[in-house]
C-alpha cells in the first residue's frame, strides 16, 4: 500500500541518507523517457523538507537536462535494500544549475565537488511516496566504483570542455545547455 506525504519527513530524509544508490527519471513533452541510476557518496542532498539536489557529473549524455529544460518533471526514486523493506519515490520540478549560472555558489556550497561536475539539479518536492518494497532483495553496498572520478580528474580541462560544448541535445533533440569550465572537484578520498 502506498503513503503519499505533501513534504520530506525526518524518516525520509535518514532512509534517503542512508542509501548509495537512487535512480532518476524524467521525460521530455514526447519521445524517450530516461531513468538513471545514481551514486557516489555525497550526491544527494536534502536541502529542506521542500527541495532535494544532486550533483551530476559528466555521462554518456545529458538527458535529465534536456528534459528538464522542456518539461521539468522529474522523480527520484530510492529503495531500500536493507531492512526494513521500503521504496521512496520524490515527485518534482527540477531545474539544472551550471557552474556559470546565478546561485551555482551557495548550491554547490552543500556538496563536495568532484572531478567533472558539470551540473546541480534542484528539484522542488510536490509530493513524497512510499511503498513496501517487498519485492526488493537484500544487498550490501561493497563501495562505490572509482572509475568516473578517475575519468574525469584525469581529464584534460580545455578537452573536456570542448567535449561538454559540442553536446548541445538529447537523444530525442531537445537542447541542453554546457557547462563552460571544467570543475577539478577535491581528491577522491581513498576507496572512493
Amino acid at each position: 500500500m502506498a503513503d503519499f506525504f505533501d513534504s520530506l519527513g525526518p524518516d525520509h530524509v535518514a532512509m534517503i541518507e542512508a542509501q548509495p544508490v537512487f535512480f532518476v527519471a524524467t521525460a521530455g513533452n514526447e519521445g524517450r523517457i530516461n531513468l538513471s541510476p545514481k551514486g557516489l557518496d555525497g550526491t544527494l542532498k536534502v536541502l529542506s523538507p521542500n527541495r532535494i539536489a544532486y550533483l551530476d557529473l559528466g555521462g554518456s549524455g545529458n538527458e535529465t537536462h534536456a528534459h528538464l529544460a522542456a518539461d521539468g518533471r522529474i522523480t527520484l526514486m530510492v529503495c531500500n535494500f536493507r531492512q526494513p523493506a521500503l521504496i521512496l519515490r520524490v515527485y518534482g520540478r527540477g531545474r539544472a544549475v551550471l557552474p556559470q549560472d546565478a546561485g551555482w555558489a551557495v548550491l554547490a556550497g552543500h556538496f563536495t565537488l568532484l572531478p567533472g561536475t558539470r551540473q546541480i539539479f534542484d528539484i522542488a518536492v510536490e509530493s513524497v511516496q512510499t511503498s513496501c518494497g517487498w519485492g526488493v532483495p537484500l544487498m550490501e553496498h561493497d563501495r562505490d566504483r572509482e572509475t568516473l572520478v578517475k575519468y574525469h580528474a584525469q581529464a584534460d580541462p580545455a578537452a573536456w570542455v570542448a567535449k561538454a560544448a559540442g553536446r548541445t541535445s538529447s537523444i530525442d533533440g531537445l537542447p541542453t545547455r554546457a557547462t563552460d569550465r571544467y570543475i577539478a572537484g577535491e581528491p577522491a578520498p581513498e576507496g572512493r
